[in-house]
């Protein structure tokens, strides 16, 4: 796992194991979830972008590890702390997707808050075919995204979609040629890294707690972010400068 810091505001995590299409064994999840976890004390880090290579951004899990497991295995519990470290980072995460995104690859790539994906780029949750169902959220994220029917069509073949395919059902959120993959990732981090992080971050949680809420609930909770967000100092700025015709200065306070 290579951490880089390719502009201010952005950390940029690549998966190193280009001989293994990047697959996910636990110990790899678990050196994941410690960069998450070190990026969230870092508060110099406003957008964070994961990537691969050219030929995957992630392949899945380690099929030989999961070979071995029994249902009563500790691994399992080590692998949901590893996904969980990611799903607690509460700053804005873009994927930047080229070439396979199979399994715990896709589940990685929809924990993220954007999707952008190479033309070439071929994602799916093929784990019906081994015996098993996807374990970190593969469901229920796709179905989110997709809607029930979609869902089922991808999750009970196992087959894979391409980019295109993909971005017709809202599992990506845009669709460049391979070879400006990163770099359209790195300029969507790297613009939301100049923006006000307190409103980042109040957009952001109202779309991920409002989406399991009924509507009056998300509203009212969008309603009291909108409110509190009266009470920073980054919203006077904004106003100020706007009204200023002048470039603002966001401090996240």
């Amino acid at each position: 796992m290579l951490l880089e810091r390719p502009a201010a505001g952005v950390a940029l995590l690549r998966l190193n194991r280009p001989a293994r299409l990047h697959a996910l064994p636990l110990d790899v999840r678990a050196i994941l979830a410690s960069h998450f976890t070190d990026l969230a004390a870092d508060d110099t880090v406003r957008c964070v972008v994961i990537t691969g290579d050219e030929k995957a951004f992630a392949a899945g899990a380690d099929v030989a590890e999961l070979a071995e497991r029994t249902p009563t295995d500790e691994a399992f519990a080590k692998s949901r702390a590893a996904w969980t470290a990611i799903e607690r980072y509460r700053r804005p995460i873009v994927a930047a997707v080229s070439g396979f995104a199979l399994g715990g690859g896709c589940e990685l790539a929809m924990h993220c808050d954007i999707i952008v994906a190479g033309e070439g780029a071929r994602l799916g949750q093929p784990e019906v075919k081994l015996g098993i169902m996807p374990g970190a959220g593969g469901t229920q994220r796709f179905v989110r995204a997709a809607g029930k029917f979609a869902a089922m069509r991808w999750l009970l073949t196992g087959d894979l979609l391409t980019a295109a395919e993909a971005h017709r059902l809202g599992l990506v959120s845009e669709v460049v040629p391979d070879a400006g993959v990163l770099a359209r990732a790195l300029e969507i981090a790297a613009h939301i890294a100049t923006l006000p992080p307190l409103a980042v971050a109040a957009i952001r949680d109202a779309v991920l707690r409002g989406a399991d809420l009924p509507l009056d609930a998300a509203l009212r909770l969008e309603g009291q972010s909108f409110q509190d967000l009266f009470a920073t100092a980054d919203r006077t700025e904004g106003m100020r400068a706007f009204l200023e015709r002048r470039k603002p200065e966001f401090k996240g306070r």
